[in-house]
């Protein structure tokens, strides 16, 4: 919420992808950018991205672009990833020990404070530098951690449960990639089943009844 106005949920979500090409701007030694070339590099349209971040203030020089390093550091504070922002991942298998790697890899601003599990072999191994724990200890862990942020990638029937502990923890916004939608009134869940997301682009593949993209 800026000044009143609620910032569109999709502008929201367009600030990463900006995030993420200015930062390989800056290693290019790139210091201005255009709205054009943000577009042409983002797949989106240069009124689309000057509209986006209008909602937060005049941050271009009309004919000239936006100055790269402070766009960079603007769409920081917007974000609130000025400093690193700790995140919980629940769920050691593969698919939370792979977005545990892709944290660690990536310069995201997010770093990975606390893993859980419920299986007692995974708990006490190390996955990310962090100490498999007990998903008993969610709520309590981050808590104490200061954690609002927080993965689950454990299966369906664990789901609701986990989400139950994370918000008693205090966790105020969740990525879900359990394959169940989980809602909470005082938690902001962005569910996400890659599953179906495969199952609908198999639509565009050899043999469906769809057209093949591009």
């Amino acid at each position: 919420m800026i000044e009143g106005r609620k910032i569109p949920a999709a502008t929201i979500s367009r600030l990463p992808i900006y995030l993420r090409e200015l930062g390989d701007i800056n290693r290019e030694g790139e210091h201005v950018v255009s709205s054009r070339l943000l577009a042409e590099r983002t797949g989106l349209t240069s009124e689309q991205i000057r509209k986006d971040l209008a909602y937060f203030g005049a941050f271009g020089t009309r004919g000239i672009g936006y100055d790269v390093r402070h766009l960079d550091l603007a769409i920081r504070r917007i974000l609130g990833l000025t400093a690193e922002v700790p995140v919980a991942v629940v769920g050691a298998g593969h698919l939370g020990t792979a977005l545990i790697r892709h944290l660690q890899r990536r310069e995201s601003g997010l770093f990975v404070a606390a893993v859980f599990d419920s299986d007692p072999q995974k708990q006490g191994q190390r996955t990310g530098g962090q100490v498999v724990l007990a998903a008993e200890m969610i709520s309590e862990v981050v808590r104490k951690a200061g954690i609002t942020l927080a993965a689950i990638a454990v299966p369906s029937p664990s789901a609701h449960e986990t989400l139950r502990r994370l918000a008693e923890g205090g966790v105020g916004a969740i990525l879900n990639f359990s394959p169940v939608k989980l809602e909470h009134p005082r938690v902001v869940v962005k569910n996400l089943d890659l599953s179906t997301e495969l199952q609908a682009l198999a639509y565009y593949g050899p043999g469906a009844g769809g057209e093949r993209a591009g």
